[in-house]
C-alpha cells in the first residue's frame, strides 16, 4: 500500500492491484479529486495508466522467463540456451526399414544402387517413397546376388544448391523444410560453376580435431524449427570461397506415417536388371517427430555435463535416444550390477515406441554409434526388455443404495481405473508396482465401493529353443511365497511337450523342487519332481537341462513362449534392471457384491455378480494351488 509520504508502491503487477495503489497515492495530493469516481475522465485515465503497467510488467516477466532455461517457453529461446551449451536439438527422423534385394537377372555379374534409388509402399492407400541414402555394390556369389540389410529411409530426397557470395554478410545456407532428417544430410562443395570438382563436407563432432583445413561442416537449429548449415574461418575448419556451390541433399520425411510399412516396391530396373525381388527383413520403424522443447530441456543440461564422454549410466541415456530415437525407454546399469557380475561393459536395455524387440542389426548399429562416447576399454551390450506380467483378483463390495449403477456398470469402472493405473503408473523402467495405491484407487473408483480384496499373481515368458537340450531361467527377481515346508503349490505354467515324452506338461512345485505333471481329467500325474529347483527367497526358478520338442497355446492362440505363473511373497512389485512391469488385464476378473450390512434387506441384498473377467479367456484363470487344474 501507499504510504503517507506519497510515494507510490510498486509490489503489485496484477490490474486492480496497480489500480488500487494509483487510487492511494492519489489520495495524498488535492489537485485531482474525482479519481475515485467510476464515471469520472481521470478514472478512465486511471484504468489505462493500470493497463500500461500491466502490460510492461507481464512483458518484462515474459522476457525474464526466456533468459533461462528451465524457464523459457518458445522454442526458439530453449534452441539458443542449448546451443550454448553445445547441444544439437534431434531433428524429425525417417522411418527406416531394412530389406534384402536380390537381382535374378544371371547376366548381371556386378550391380550397383545408387544412393537416392526410391522404392514405394502402401499404408492405408497412402504411397509412401522409400530411399538408399549411400552408394552400394555387390557381385554375384555363387551364382546368387544379393544386397543384404539394405536400409531405406521414408520421405522425399531433396537438393538444395547455393552459391557462396562472401560479400553478402547475410548469406546462410539454410535446409528449407523443418521435417528434415538431419542424419540422411549430404554436404557437397562444388569449386564453381565452370569447375565440376566437388569436395564431401563431413558433420563436425569433435572441435578439438579441426584444424583450418578440415573439411567439416557445422549444424544448428534456427528459426521456424529449420536447420542451418555453416562452415569454418579458415581457422576452425576450411573456409568457403566466392563461386563455391553449396549442395544440401536431405530427405524431408513424413515422419511417423510411414511406420510399419512393409510391402516395397522395387524401381523398374536396377544395373540394367528388370527381374528383381526384394524380401523384408524389418518393418519400417524410427520415424518421429524432432525432439520436443521438454526434451531439450532435459537433456541439454545432462548433455553438457557428460563433455561427450558417456563415464555414468545418466550419460548414456542421453546419447542412446539420440543414436536411436525410438526410444521411449532406456535402461542403463554398469557390469558390476548385473548378475552375474560382467566388468568391463555397460548393459542397455531399450523399450522402443512399438514396444518390439530390437533386431540383431539395430543392436549392432546402436552399439557401433555408441563407441565415439565410450571410456577407455569399456564396451556396451544391449538388452531387450523382459516384462512381468501382473495378474489380479478383484473382488469388491459396495453399498447399492446410493448408486444407480448395476454391478456390470460398476465392474466396467474398475476395469478402467486398472487400465488407467496400469497405462499411467506401469509399462515404464524403473515403474513399480504398488498394492495400497492400487487398491486406494479401486475403492476411490465410485462412491458406492466400500472396500475390495485384490489378489496379485507374476506371470513371466521365456522362449524355448525347440529341438535343442537348453538350459533355463525364469527370474521374477522379487521374492515367491513360501511361509513352511510341506505349503502347497504356489508356482504353474502353460503347457508344453519334451523329449522322451508325449503327454502334455505342465509346472509345479513343492518345498523348493520344480515338478512336472500331466493331467487325466482332473487329476495330475507327476512325471518327473526334480526337474528343476525354486529359489523363493530370489524369485528365480531354474530348469538345469530339457530339449522342449513343442509349446501348447497361450491364451487360446499359437504361441512361441511359455508362461510361468507365481505368487509374490510382498503385493508390491519391484522391477530389476531391464525389467517391466505389466497389468495382464485379460487374464485379471473383477468380481462385485453387494455389501448386505449397509445396504437395505431385500432384493438389493442378493444382488451379486460373478468374477466377470476381461475376456473370454479369462474363465481359464485358476489360483494356484487347485489340485485340478494346470494353473495357467
Amino acid at each position: 500500500m501507499a504510504t503517507n509520504d506519497k510515494r507510490i508502491s510498486v509490489s503489485e503487477l496484477d490490474f486492480d492491484g496497480i489500480k488500487e495503489n494509483l487510487k492511494t497515492f492519489l489520495k495524498n495530493q488535492n489537485e485531482f479529486t474525482d479519481y475515485d469516481f467510476e464515471g469520472s475522465g481521470m478514472n478512465i485515465l486511471l484504468d489505462v495508466l493500470a493497463y500500461n503497467t500491466h502490460y510492461s510488467a507481464m512483458n518484462v516477466n515474459l522476457a525474464a522467463n526466456e533468459m533461462f532455461i528451465d524457464s523459457a517457453s518458445l522454442r526458439s529461446s530453449v534452441v539458443s540456451h542449448a546451443k550454448s551449451l553445445g547441444y544439437l536439438p534431434r531433428s524429425a527422423r525417417s522411418p527406416v526399414a531394412v530389406v534384402d534385394i536380390t537381382i535374378n537377372d544371371t547376366s548381371v555379374t556386378t550391380a550397383t544402387i545408387p544412393r537416392g534409388t526410391k522404392f514405394t509402399t502402401t499404408i492405408d492407400n497412402q504411397n509412401y517413397n522409400f530411399f538408399t541414402i549411400s552408394d552400394l555394390t555387390q557381385s554375384r556369389v555363387s551364382n546368387v546376388l544379393t544386397f543384404t540389410n539394405v536400409d531405406l529411409y521414408e520421405g522425399d530426397l531433396i537438393t538444395t544448391r547455393y552459391t557462396v557470395d562472401t560479400t553478402n554478410i547475410d548469406q546462410k545456407y539454410i535446409i528449407p523444410s523443418s521435417d528434415v532428417d538431419t542424419t540422411t544430410l549430404k554436404v557437397t562443395v562444388q569449386n564453381s560453376s565452370t569447375d565440376a570438382t566437388t569436395t564431401v563436407y563431413t558433420l563436425n563432432e569433435d572441435i578439438t580435431q579441426v584444424t583450418g583445413t578440415s573439411n567439416v561442416y557445422f549444424l544448428q537449429e534456427v528459426d521456424n524449427g529449420q536447420y542451418e548449415v555453416y562452415f569454418g574461418d579458415g581457422v576452425l575448419g576450411k573456409s568457403l570461397t566466392d563461386s563455391n556451390i553449396v549442395i544440401l541433399e536431405y530427405i524431408v520425411t513424413n515422419r511417423t506415417e510411414g511406420n510399419g510399412a512393409s510391402v516395397f516396391t522395387p524401381p523398374a530396373s536396377i544395373s540394367g536388371s528388370s527381374d528383381n525381388s526384394i524380401l523384408t527383413v524389418d518393418s519400417a520403424k524410427g520415424g518421429s517427430e524432432k525432439e520436443s522443447i521438454e526434451s531439450i530441456k532435459f537433456k541439454a543440461p545432462l548433455d553438457y555435463a557428460s563433455q561427450g564422454r558417456a563415464v555414468t549410466v545418466n550419460d548414456y541415456k542421453v546419447f542412446v535416444p539420440n543414436v536411436f530415437p525410438d526410444a521411449e525407454s532406456v535402461q542403463v546399469w554398469g557390469g558390476e550390477d548385473n548378475d552375474p557380475p560382467t566388468y568391463g561393459k555397460v548393459f542397455i536395455s531399450i523399450l522402443t515406441k512399438d514396444r518390439n524387440d530390437l533386431t540383431n542389426s539395430q543392436k549392432a548399429n546402436i552399439n557401433e554409434s555408441l563407441k565415439q562416447y565410450n571410456v577407455g576399454s569399456i564396451r556396451t551390450e544391449i538388452t531387450n526388455p523382459e516384462t512381468i506380467f501382473i495378474r489380479l483378483t478383484v473382488n469388491f463390495d459396495y453399498n447399492s443404495t446410493i448408486t444407480n449403477s448395476s454391478a456390470a456398470d460398476l465392474e466396467a469402472l474398475v476395469n478402467t481405473t486398472i487400465n488407467d493405473y496400469n497405462n499411467n503408473n506401469l509399462k515404464q523402467f524403473n515403474s513399480n508396482f504398488r498394492y495400497s495405491e492400487l487398491l486406494t484407487l479401486i475403492d476411490n473408483t465410485d462412491q458406492s465401493i466400500i472396500s475390495n480384496i485384490t489378489t496379485v499373481q507374476m506371470a513371466k515368458n521365456f522362449t524355448p529353443t525347440l529341438g535343442e537340450t537348453t538350459k533355463y531361467e525364469i527370474n521374477f527377481a522379487n521374492a515367491i511365497y513360501y511361509p513352511h515346508g510341506g505349503h502347497e503349490s504356489v508356482i504353474s505354467s502353460t503347457g508344453f511337450k519334451i523329449d522322451g515324452n508325449t503327454n502334455e506338461l505342465f509346472l509345479d512345485d513343492a518345498d523348493g523342487a520344480l515338478r512336472t505333471y500331466y493331467l487325466v481329467g482332473t487329476t495330475r500325474t507327476y512325471v518327473d519332481l526334480n526337474f528343476g529347483t525354486v529359489n523363493y527367497d530370489l524369485g528365480l526358478i531354474t530348469i538345469p537341462s530339457v530339449k522342449i520338442n513343442s509349446i501348447s497355446n497361450v491364451d487360446d492362440s499359437e504361441s512361441s513362449v511359455v508362461r510361468v505363473v507365481a505368487v509374490p511373497r510382498s503385493s508390491d512389485i519391484i522391477p530389476l534392471r531391464n525389467t517391466i512391469l505389466e497389468i495382464d488385464i485379460n487374464n485379471s476378473t473383477i468380481g462385485s457384491k453387494v455389501d448386505t450390512t449397509v445396504s437395505s434387506s431385500g432384493s438389493a441384498a442378493t444382488t451379486t455378480s460373478s468374477a466377470v473377467t476381461t475376456a473370454s479367456t479369462s474363465s481359464r484363470y485358476i489360483t494356484t494351488g487347485a489340485s485340478s487344474s494346470s494353473g495357467y
